[in-house]
């Protein structure tokens, strides 16, 4: 399989197109949108995608379902609600202070959603995703109430509906390059990930602190969740469809597949972007619009499609 290079190569006509794609004509003065707008904003369609993705596989292995990502565990919800508490308490806040308060409501959610499930009948794995589900529903109705009573309903759609890439310039953007250091950490843990999805019994079996790494994935879930929340919004799928598509393709050796989802997740959120300023050009639609629905019909094709690696 060679996937791998498939992905890479991919990427680069996708890059170029997406830093040719525009109203702009890129010579003369209008030279500096490449360097102002279209590639921070290639650069953060990329980092956004390849972060989602690991941060997906991450939460797959901590309740151990492929049915879960971090937009349907709360966890986009939670950090909204973190970010929402800031800016109502301290409205003149910088921008790491309120990138803090989403990253620990993020963290709460998701730990709150873990807790919950180990209360499931293991066997029911459709019960997970469910819950998650509900779970969401709750902390997303709660948002909602609190922007609706304060008439903040406007952010708080940017941070939960839209998912999109118009506004990223230099300078708004960089903070994404920390969720991309997140998920170069996760690639590290990637053995430690991969046998924590095998059982906490097993991971103590084989000489690993479970908690210790639960701790570690919790961390990298909720900051990168937290971080692409307050930069471009809830971008959907891409932790959902990626993961299962790549493990379907090559396995669940994550050392080996977690680099490969990075790539994925990248070429899908790119090519994505580029098809929502294309579709209505000189117009565009959020790419959480067109995500929404491709990853859908990616999500019922793997529903129906059984797995090809041997």
């Amino acid at each position: 399989m060679r996937l791998p290079l498939i992905l890479a190569l991919a990427l680069v006509p996708l890059a170029a197109t997406s830093l040719l794609v525009g109203v702009a004509d890129l010579s003369g003065q209008d030279g500096l949108i490449l360097t102002v707008s279209r590639l921070p904003r290639t650069l953060a369609v990329m980092l956004t995608g390849a972060a989602l993705a690991v941060a997906g596989v991450v939460m797959q292995q901590l309740v151990r379902n492929r049915f879960v990502e971090p937009g349907t565990t709360g966890t986009g919800e939670a950090a909204a609600l973190g970010l929402l508490a800031v800016t109502l308490l301290a409205p003149g806040a910088a921008l790491w202070v309120k990138m803090l308060a989403a990253g620990g409501g993020g963290l709460a959610g998701t730990a709150a959603f873990l807790w919950m499930i180990r209360r499931l009948p293991p066997q029911e794995v459709l019960m997970v995703p469910l819950a998650g589900l509900v779970w969401s529903g709750v902390l997303g109705a709660m948002v909602l109430h609190i922007g609706w009573q304060t008439d903040l309903l406007q952010l708080v759609g940017i941070w939960l509906m839209t998912g999109e890439f118009s506004g990223v310039i230099a300078g708004r953007y960089e903070l994404l390059w920390i969720a991309g250091g997140a998920a170069a950490l996760a690639l590290f843990a990637a053995d430690r990930f991969a046998i924590l999805g095998l059982g906490e019994g097993v991971a103590r079996g084989l000489g690993l602190n479970p908690a210790a790494v639960m701790r570690l994935g919790l961390v990298v879930v909720a900051l990168v969740t937290a971080l692409v929340m307050a930069t471009v919004g809830m971008v959907p799928f891409v932790g959902l469809v990626v993961p299962n598509i790549v493990s379907r393709l090559m396995g669940d050796n994550l050392r080996a597949s977690l680099p490969v989802t990075a790539l994925g997740g990248a070429a899908l959120l790119l090519a994505c972007d580029i098809l929502g300023r294309l579709v209505i050009f000189p117009y565009e639609i959020p790419v959480g619009s067109i995500l929404g629905v491709i990853g859908a019909g990616l999500f019922l094709w793997l529903l129906w499609r059984s797995p090809s690696h041997g």
